[in-house]
């Protein structure tokens, strides 16, 4: 053959890009190897990252550094914890006036009714707080510290079952794919800590016969953003990552060198084709080694003072309790993780409602509270964005039988409460209101793509320009809507 005409054969645009590739590789190789091998002598911002981040600097000063999402999935009832409608005891068993529903769709599990007829909580509020926020007798602890606490009565979003409404909340959108709001996080300005993931997600187990619906990895999910950002899932039981430790008799040396080996064989996979996802495998392979030994100083809690312990109470010893998770998620803000995701799941309260959830809510009250005063003891709450919340919140009228003493309820998308501790937002307000029904929004609403935007400007972070292109599209987080809450800001 031609050599003149076989260099023009072999310099196709995909050849010319691959062997780009491979120097660039090398380059990306040796700062996965070292993270501050190309560091120089740049100042450290106080959002300063390893490894590769996609913005350059922030947008504007961040008054939060990390976040803690305390996901109370199944849509925990705000009816029964935060919003206090004293006139419904007399509207008891009576139907649902048609003016206050005005035709909004309603699942299939209560369409079939016969009537929609109220059910009021049957737990007593009391007001906390030098704003005498009203709270249920179910969150003494919370109670405590409500002047710490911005709560938004006025949530409310378009999905009315649980996993279109928790993949949209989580990731934006109902439809499966999107990067989660941790995996955006990890992207856009990577973590401070070389030795932890930047996402993190805990699972506090649940009592025996919860009402609950599954989670799916998804919600964590780096949907189109390379796979090394998203998030790492901790196990409640032996080793907190699957295959973490070295087997019987391999060696940390030996594990190091078998490391080094695939990495120059990836590297020369690179240098051929080209694929992005090889040096995120790369710096997956990185990461778990270096997680070998910060994985078990994280969760070893025996140093922790007895009383950092008697504010979680009894269950902070036991592995995988809500408790336990919360203290984690303390230890792993100190130590620079930016995104950590606690569940706690069996909110999802169709029948039973009252017997469950005086259950449930006393285990969630002690852990919040105690997080929200352990952060503030250690100066930590002034930069750690603390979110508490599900995906809606419950009807007023009841699913199945209604009594005095019992009921169920439906999902409620149009209104629902969650709550903001520390990291910019203002502390010691109730933002938004319903009506008298806890069925509409009547001020202040506040969508769920509102609160993301919201998030991610407490971190220095213009929802509207952290994007990523794929298939032809500058997708982001809150898509084509989002706008900052400014009145719940500090």
């Amino acid at each position: 053959m031609n050599p003149l005409q076989e260099h023009f054969q072999l310099e196709t645009r995909r050849y010319f890009f691959g062997r780009m590739a491979g120097g660039l590789g090398a380059a990306a190789l040796g700062s996965l190897l070292n993270p501050n091998l190309f560091a120089g002598d740049a100042v450290a911002d106080p959002l300063s990252t390893f490894g590769e981040a996609s913005l350059k600097k922030l947008h504007f000063a961040p008054k939060a550094k990390r976040i803690i999402w305390l996901f109370m999935a199944d849509g925990p009832s705000q009816l029964d914890l935060f919003d206090h409608k004293p006139k419904m005891p007399e509207y008891f068993d009576k139907d649902l006036p048609d003016s206050v529903r005005n035709g909004q769709r309603i699942t299939t599990m209560t369409s079939g009714q016969a009537r929609f007829p109220i059910a009021p909580t049957v737990f007593k509020f009391n007001q906390h707080g030098q704003h005498g926020a009203w709270m249920s007798e179910l969150l003494p602890n919370l109670g405590s510290i409500a002047d710490d606490l911005c709560i938004v009565k006025s949530m409310h979003t378009d999905a009315i079952n649980h996993d279109p409404a928790i993949t949209y909340i989580t990731t934006g959108s109902q439809i499966p794919g999107r990067p989660s709001l941790g995996a955006w996080l990890s992207y856009g300005i990577g973590s401070p800590n070389a030795d932890l993931p930047a996402f993190v997600v805990l699972h506090s187990r649940i009592a025996n016969g919860s009402q609950t619906q599954a989670l799916f990895s998804r919600l964590w999910g780096s949907g189109f953003l390379p796979t090394k950002h998203q998030g790492v899932s901790l196990r409640s039981t032996g080793d907190p990552v699957l295959y973490l430790s070295n087997p019987p008799g391999v060696s940390a040396d030996s594990r190091r060198n078998m490391l080094d080996g695939l990495a120059e064989l990836n590297q020369a996979k690179l240098a051929e084709i080209g694929d992005p996802e090889i040096n995120a495998r790369i710096a997956q392979y990185e990461m778990a080694f270096r997680m070998q030994t910060s994985v078990p100083d994280l969760v070893d809690i025996s140093k922790e003072p007895q009383s950092t312990l008697d504010l979680y109470g009894p269950d902070v010893k036991e592995p995988g309790t809500f408790s336990y998770n919360c203290l984690l998620a303390r230890r792993m803000a100190e130590r620079g993780v930016r995104f950590t995701q606690v569940f706690l799941r069996g909110w999802d309260h169709h029948g039973g409602l009252p017997g469950s959830i005086k259950q449930l809510a006393p285990y969630m009250d002690r852990g919040c509270a105690a997080l929200i005063k352990d952060l503030k003891q250690h100066g930590m709450l002034e930069d750690t964005l603390v979110v508490w919340g599900g995906e809606f919140g419950r009807t007023i009228y009841s699913q199945g039988t209604l009594t005095k003493t019992d009921y169920g309820r439906d999902h409620h998308p149009r209104c629902f409460t969650m709550w903001m501790a520390g990291g910019g937002t203002k502390p010691g307000i109730v933002h938004g209101e319903t009506d008298d029904f806890s069925y509409n929004v009547t001020e202040k609403p506040v969508h769920i793509h509102d609160l993301n935007a919201t998030i991610l400007h407490n971190l220095g972070i213009d929802h509207e320009r952290l994007t990523y292109r794929f298939q032809g599209r500058d997708f982001r987080l809150t898509d084509v809507e989002g706008k900052v809450v400014t009145k719940m800001l500090a």
